[in-house]
């Protein structure tokens, strides 16, 4: 009967660690999901301001129109995907951001819209957001790593494996930006 009693309390004991490990590893990948969101809503804002820019810009900048045209299709492309694939999600983002970096310097090629408070006030709105999307992607990037490391940990790699946790890919920085800039005097 003892023996039947044990057998009890180290089931009731590695029954609460289970869930104890399941819940905690649930718990981390809503985290990875909550700071996807969190991206999500930074490039849905982004992705809000670009046609205003693209219409300021227009009026002054008509022989610029392959470049407009390049903002718009990414931007285009980045709201139809959804959320199915974050990675190449990030991929057309650092690509419009690089487009978006060619609009605003066409500001110096043009001193009225340079001057324009509406382009200025649309710049600053749309560097904030660069910003903010900075700052998700390392949340996110700490949210993954963070699930990852729950997922190859024992205990809780084990019950991972039995309920179908799959690792998430932390978002890398393109090879463009890593490169230190070049500088000329």
């Amino acid at each position: 009967m003892e023996w039947l009693i044990g057998f009890i309390v180290v089931a009731a004991i590695i029954g609460a660690v289970w869930v104890s490990l399941y819940n905690s590893l649930v718990k981390n990948k809503l985290w990875v999901t909550e700071a996807w969101s969190q991206i999500d809503v930074q490039l849905k804002r982004r992705n809000d301001l670009i046609p205003n820019i693209v219409e300021t810009v227009k009026g002054y900048a008509k022989h610029e129109q392959e470049t407009l045209t390049k903002v718009i299709n990414l931007r285009n492309m980045i709201s139809d995907m959804g959320t199915e694939d974050p990675a190449k999600k990030m991929e057309l983002s650092n690509q419009l951001s690089s487009q978006l970096r060619t609009v605003f310097a066409l500001a110096e090629a043009y001193p009225d819209l340079k001057a324009n408070q509406n382009f200025l006030a649309l710049q600053e709105e749309l560097s904030a957001t660069e910003n903010k999307i900075a700052y998700a992607r390392q949340l996110y990037n700490s949210s993954v790593t963070q699930y990852n490391i729950k997922l190859g940990t024992f205990p809780s790699n084990v019950v991972a494996g039995v309920h179908g946790f799959r690792p998430e890919v932390v978002l890398a920085t393109p090879e463009e930006e890593k490169n230190v800039p070049k500088v000329s005097f």
